[in-house]
Formats: structure tokens, sequence, C-alpha cells
């Protein structure tokens, strides 16, 4: 189809929709939720832990699901106010969680997880990681072949019944693929090279404007500023969390 970018090596897409599509290509994806599924699952496998994404809604299901897999439910940053234990935030995680199982349920990122879980190499990447997932990709284009599709999760219009049709892109998602598609090689599709370009126009005031963006400020107006300015970090971490079968834990890039 005339709208799928075909004919180049990188391209951009957003949200479930735009990863089904890769999916069908059969494209090598990088999932990229920086406010905050990418972020919480690349700060979680930093610290060891392994990550079973799940798609919403977070209910009985999902919870029989982490029973299955012996492992602890990561809540919404409301429900673990209530319930304890860990959330949707990266900061929640750390040294001791390693080895420990967690199913992770988000609105954004798992169900974008989710809508490519069949394909053979799916990378969870965000601007705390953004150059090596890049340089992961990139290995895994050599091994396998495959193009590179980088997904921005983008949000949800709160006012929306269609789980697919409601995408209220983010610039926090669009600046962080940008960020890894200006490091990839290869050809680059008209909307994936105009996104490297947004990127490289921000980069010296990102984390100014993704505080400013409408998703941050409904994180900063629930008081949870430091997530923010944590998840607004280049390069903190070399950790590269891939998808196998069904939980993310980091690549192996041998």
């Amino acid at each position: 189809m005339f709208y799928d970018q075909m004919d180049y090596e990188i391209k951009l897409e957003w949200g479930a929709r735009g990863t089904r599509a890769a999916s069908q290509r059969g494209d090598i994806v990088i999932i990229v939720d920086v406010l905050s599924f990418s972020s919480t699952v690349v700060t979680a496998v930093q610290h060891q832990a392994i990550i079973y994404p799940y798609p919403p809604p977070l209910n009985e299901q999902a919870k029989a699901y982490a029973q299955t897999k012996n492992a602890e439910m990561v809540w919404g940053r409301a429900e673990a106010l209530r319930e304890g234990g860990h959330s949707l935030s990266p900061l929640s995680f750390g040294a001791g969680d390693r080895a420990r199982n967690y199913v992770m349920c988000s609105l954004n990122g798992a169900l974008c997880t989710s809508a490519a879980s069949q394909i053979p190499t799916l990378l969870i990447g965000c601007l705390l990681n953004a150059s090596a997932v890049a340089k992961s990709a990139q290995r895994f284009v050599q091994k396998l072949n495959r193009n590179i599709t980088v997904i921005a999760c983008g949000e949800k219009w709160s006012d929306a019944a269609n789980q697919e049709n409601n995408l209220r892109p983010g610039i926090e998602d669009y600046l962080a693929a940008g960020a890894i598609i200006s490091q990839l090689q290869g050809s680059k599709s008209p909307e994936a090279e105009v996104c490297a370009g947004a990127y490289e126009y921000s980069k010296h005031k990102i984390e100014r404007l993704i505080r400013e963006s409408a998703s941050a400020r409904e994180l900063r107006e629930r008081g949870d500023d430091a997530d923010v300015i944590y998840c607004c970090q280049l390069d903190k971490y070399a950790v590269v969390p891939m998808l196998y079968e069904e939980y993310c834990t980091e690549a192996d890039n041998r």
C-alpha cells in the first residue's frame, strides 16, 4: 500500500495499529513509550528483573496470568498507592528486583508490545537507552536481514472508546524515536527522516520540551515530577530489553 513505507529500511509508525503493520511486514520493531512503559522496562531489566508485558485492562485475568508466571503485578501509580508494591514508575525498581518476575500492564507500551508479540525481534527503547537500542537493532539487521520499524506509542484520548483509533501523539515518544532513528544506518522513510530531524533540532532542550508536554504535565500534576526528570536522561543505560516469547530480558547480541 502507498502508506506502508515499504521502499525504506528504517520506518516510523505510531501506536498499536502501526505496530501491527510492522509485525505483518516482519520488521525488527523498537517499542518507544517514554512515560513510562519503556523507561520502566529498561530500568527493571537494568536491575535484572524479568518483565511480562500484558495488554490492558489490568483486571482479574491479568492477575491470574501473573499467578501462572509466579510473578508480581506492576500497578498503575494510583493502584500502587492502594495495593503497595511496584508501579509503572521506573523509580519503583531497584537492586532488590534481581531475578524477580513482574507482569506489567499499560495502555500504550504493553498494548503495542502485545500487538507485535509474534515477530522474531522486538526491542524496548527510550531516551535512557537510545544509543544502545540503536546499536542492538543494527546488529539484528545484519544477522536477520530485516528492516526496522520504530514505534512511537503515543497516548490515549480519555474520551474515546476504541483501543486502536484513539491515539494521541506524544512528543516525548516522537523525540525519543528520533534519538534512536538518528543513529540507525539505512534508507529512512520521509516519516523517519523528519522524526530524526525533530530530535536533532530539539536535543539541546529536550528535557524542557518533554517536561512541558501534555503527558509530562499530567504526571507532574500527580506529584511524579521525579519520574519525568528521570525519563528525560539520554543514554543512562546500555541495557536493551528484548521480548522472548512472553517476557522481556536483556537482548543477547552475540
